[in-house]
């Protein structure tokens, strides 16, 4: 993604700054493929043998990525504190979502402009949202998403859907991807949206995306990461990720929250061998692309061939080719670690430190 968002003095953080950050030129779609290629210098990173620790921790700025993680030989999507970023004296480490909370201080707030491209977001015009950009902004925490720990990448067969279970809060979430300065938003996730939302990521892609919240208050977001291994057997873990948007909403009062709802959210993997909702094997519904590496691909049974079929013919040829970008960048991520792989007789380069 090329200039995702760009931090701006205060007097134009508001139609200009969210105007820059509303622009992909995709239509979303469950079990879209998605990679993020950039030359952000802010993106590369090495995961080697960091540590995985126990403590509470609130992050309000820096920078962050989760993903999955081996906790000894169980999978886990654990968050990624990269807090050597900012300072060389300290140690990223990975911690424990029901241990962490991400402060989304007022900093973040913009102002929704009069223009029918932002009514997805879910608030009218002239209203304040919470904005956690795609790019960084040093005055809000940056949260995206990884797979690029050395054993994920060595054990997950081509890479990982990653499902949104369900949102509890006060306000609407929407979190998406955007190119450029102009465009449509590619809408990943949108909490009014019943069931599972997955999306599939590449091994070897580190992404940061845009999320919005319309209401300040503590949110609690369920998100599975699960994966088909090289082995031929298949991990999942659900995670209730912590925010606590607005200066005021304090830190404690998203570290005591707890899921209202029975069990895990609609939608979510179960534990592996057993069935998902309605009987299917888990992960059916999400598993990766059969055709070309990074392409999108139909999920078994729910109908994305027609929806994508009758996108293209929404968004025009101008959007065909964005697509053809993502596939491009797509595979690339992918090619490298699955290269190494094949050169090193099943196993791939282990070193993390490739862009995605």
């Amino acid at each position: 993604m090329t200039r995702p968002y760009s931090s701006s003095p205060p007097a134009s953080r508001t139609v200009g700054v969210l105007a820059a950050v509303l622009a992909f030129g995709l239509l979303a779609a469950p079990g879209l493929a998605l990679a993020a290629e950039t030359d952000d210098p802010n993106l590369d990173q090495s995961l080697d043998d960091l540590a995985i620790v126990h403590g509470q921790r609130v992050l309000e700025a820096g920078h962050i990525d989760m993903g999955p993680k081996y906790d000894d030989a169980a999978w886990r999507f654990l968050i990624h504190d990269d807090v050597a970023k900012a300072d060389a004296n300290a140690t990223s480490v990975w911690r424990y979502p029901d241990e962490t909370v991400f402060h989304v201080l007022d900093a973040a707030k913009l102002t929704v402009p009069d223009d029918p491209a932002y009514e997805f977001l879910g608030a009218a015009p002239g209203s304040d949202v919470y904005v956690v950009p795609q790019t960084q902004n040093p005055e809000v925490v940056w949260v995206g998403w990884n797979t690029q720990d050395p054993q994920v990448m060595e054990t997950i067969d081509r890479g990982i859907t990653l499902s949104l279970g369900g949102v509890q809060g006060p306000g609407i979430m929407t979190t998406y991807l955007q190119s450029g300065s102009f465009g449509e938003p590619q809408l990943l996730w949108d909490s009014r949206t019943a069931g599972a939302q997955p999306i599939w990521v590449d091994v070897n892609t580190h992404t940061h995306a845009n999320w919005v919240f319309t209401e300040p208050g503590v949110y609690l977001v369920a998100l599975t990461a699960e994966a088909d291994l090289i082995d031929g057997t298949h991990a999942s873990d659900t995670q209730y990720i912590r925010f606590a948007v607005g200066t005021a909403t304090t830190p404690d009062a998203a570290f005591a929250a707890t899921w209202e709802g029975a069990g895990t959210p609609e939608g979510n993997a179960t534990p592996e061998g057993t069935a998902a909702p309605g009987g299917a094997p888990v992960g059916d519904a999400t598993n990766p692309p059969d055709g070309p590496a990074g392409s999108a691909q139909e999920p078994a049974g729910n109908g994305l061939v027609p929806i994508l079929i009758g996108a293209i013919v929404l968004v025009g040829a101008g959007l065909a080719t964005g697509l053809t970008v993502v596939i491009v960048r797509s595979n690339r991520a992918k090619r490298r670690v699955l290269e190494a792989r094949q050169s090193s007789g099943g196993e791939p380069d282990a070193s993390g430190s490739g862009r995605s």
